[in-house]
């Protein structure tokens, strides 16, 4: 979630050829050879599946630099519907705010203007466990880090910023979703240790309250997370422990026995089937009915490609098979997971309709899994429980280093902070790197490879604002020859120049607005840091 990208990568060629394998690092090298092994592996969709519910997307959208999200829908559904939703990322402050950040930045208050409660946060706990950081380059590095947000258009009065150090509230929250982590886990999902620190460990920890805050803030909303794919790992781990502290899990069920995903689906078939096929309403379908039907169905052949039904098939025949004359009947089911008594006993009072009651879940026969699922998290905020949302999250791809390669801090010539000096921008873009031919006859015969391309990668992502017409233009003209590497660079240089002149003007306006914000970038916090 914090955006420190120490050595942000360009490693994935823009025509998609991976050139190294995915490793997703939160404090490493973010190193992702192949953006689409990402759906396959962790899970992540693709950004072009929810594209369409998102009423004037940003030009990071619409340009395929969103590439990825989870659970995007319930944020894209709010938006639509002028309801509650939020948006939160973190900076981690270890160095200067550049162009990389700037991504994100813009991705927070895009967010904002929609309607989003927004929140930016300084990762500073992190910054000094994870990296040794002292207090006074932390303090430094932070204020630059929220004068550039400041200045590209944060909204301070209706938004929140704040330090990690400082939120009381997070920590708290840090404490209870401690509870339910264990070092095993963090050593699957971030590779530690036994040389890992109990500070670092303990930094991932208040992260993962930092991205459920908002919903501490008012009420549990759907809640966006903009970052780079290499701190997937945080969003993954935190989506985890929203679920574990809940009170109540709510499943569809059909009889007094549990199934997973796929026994339901098939089990879900074969009641359908069997009460459409009925002659009377009142007749019930019964377990062993059921496994007699399920014994000869032959699942759609896109369910198969999708996951593996064969093991499913025989569980859920075991399952119905030994539940014999037993009715089947829809139901949906709330199993106490962390609940109170007094929760408990509010949910069943609270359930209408025809209910079961048992030691450990009620079974509810007139409910929606959607009426459920409201239910289950009204009568645990009454009863003083989180009633988290899982949190979704979108992906942004990495920019080039303007030299080739990675985008690193530690390799000055290779990014461009926010900053610079307007001219030692306007140079860097002069030397870059360019996906030209080798000669000017070459490039107007065969056209230049814009795909790899830094500087083009300059316009889509940062200088053409929201101008899709002049990436067009640029991305044409290059692949046609009709665009010069010298002249493309120039043009490039010359923008650059005035958005830092530009930004950094704005800066200078927004002191007086952080002075004014109850922010101590002023620490009095003493310590030796952590890891370095």
């Amino acid at each position: 979630m914090d955006e420190d990208t120490p050595d942000d990568g360009g490693n994935e060629r823009a025509d998609g050829e991976p050139s190294e394998d995915v490793a997703l690092d939160p404090w490493g090298s973010a190193s992702v050879g192949d953006y689409a092994d990402l759906f396959a592996e962790f899970g992540i969709e693709a950004f072009d599946d929810v594209a369409d519910d998102v009423t004037d997307p940003h030009y990071l959208m619409r340009r395929g630099v969103i590439f990825g999200h989870r659970e995007y829908g319930a944020v894209a559904e709010a938006m639509a519907n002028d309801e509650p939703f939020a948006a939160l990322s973190g900076f981690m402050p270890t160095g200067d705010p550049h162009i990389g950040h700037k991504l994100v930045f813009d991705e927070i208050i895009w967010h904002q203007r929609q309607g989003a409660d927004a929140f930016g946060l300084i990762a500073d706990l992190e910054a000094h466990s994870a990296r040794g950081m002292s207090w006074d380059e932390i303090d430094e590095h932070a204020r630059n880090y929220l004068l550039s947000l400041l200045a590209l258009g944060f909204d301070a009065e209706e938004g929140e910023l704040y330090r990690q150090s400082d939120n009381r509230a997070v920590q708290d929250l840090g404490f209870e979703l401690g509870s339910k982590a264990n070092f095993s886990e963090f050593e699957a999902i971030y590779g530690f240790d036994g040389e890992t620190n109990i500070s670092h460990m303990q930094s991932v920890v208040t992260q993962t309250a930092d991205i459920l805050y908002p919903q501490l803030v008012d009420e549990p909303k759907p809640t966006v997370i903009p970052v780079g794919p290499d701190q997937d790992p945080h969003v993954r781990l935190t989506r985890d422990l929203a679920t574990r502290v809940r009170y109540f899990k709510v499943s569809e069920a059909f009889a007094s026995f549990e199934l997973d995903d796929d026994e339901r689906r098939l089990v879900r078939a074969a009641y359908d089937a069997l009460a459409d096929d009925a002659d009377d309403a009142e007749t019930d379908v019964r377990c062993e009915d059921a496994a007699d039907w399920l014994a000869d169905y032959e699942p759609p052949e896109a369910d198969r490609e999708s996951v593996d039904l064969t093991a499913a098939k025989q569980s859920a025949l075991d399952k119905l098979r030994a539940g014999g004359k037993e009715p089947l009947r829809p139901r949906v089911r709330f199993f106490d997971r962390n609940a109170t008594e007094e929760a408990f006993e509010a949910l069943i009072e609270a359930v209408d309709g025809e209910k079961r009651v048992f030691e450990g879940h009620v079974d509810a026969f007139d409910l929606t899994r959607g009426e459920a699922e409201s239910l289950a998290r009204e009568v645990e905020i009454d009863t003083g429980g989180f009633g988290f949302r899982q949190p979704s999250s979108i992906y942004h791809r990495f920019m080039t280093g303007l030299t080739g390669g990675k985008m690193s801090s530690s390799v000055p010539a290779s990014h461009i902070s926010l900053l610079d000096d307007p001219e030692d921008g306007y140079d860097k873009v002069k030397a870059a790197t360019t996906g030209g031919r080798d000669t000017a006859d070459e490039q107007r015969e065969r056209g230049g490879e814009a795909d790899e391309c830094p500087v083009y990668e300059l316009y889509a992502y940062l200088l053409a604002g929201d101008d899709d017409e002049l990436t067009k233009t640029v991305y044409s003209e290059c692949v046609n020859g009709e665009r010069l590497c010298g002249g493309c660079k120039e043009q490039a240089a010359d923008l650059m120049r005035e958005f830092l002149e530009d930004h950094q003007a704005k800066r200078e306006e927004a002191e007086a607005l952080l002075d004014d914000l109850d922010i101590d970038l002023d620490s009095d916090r003493r310590g030796t840091g952590g890891e370095h």
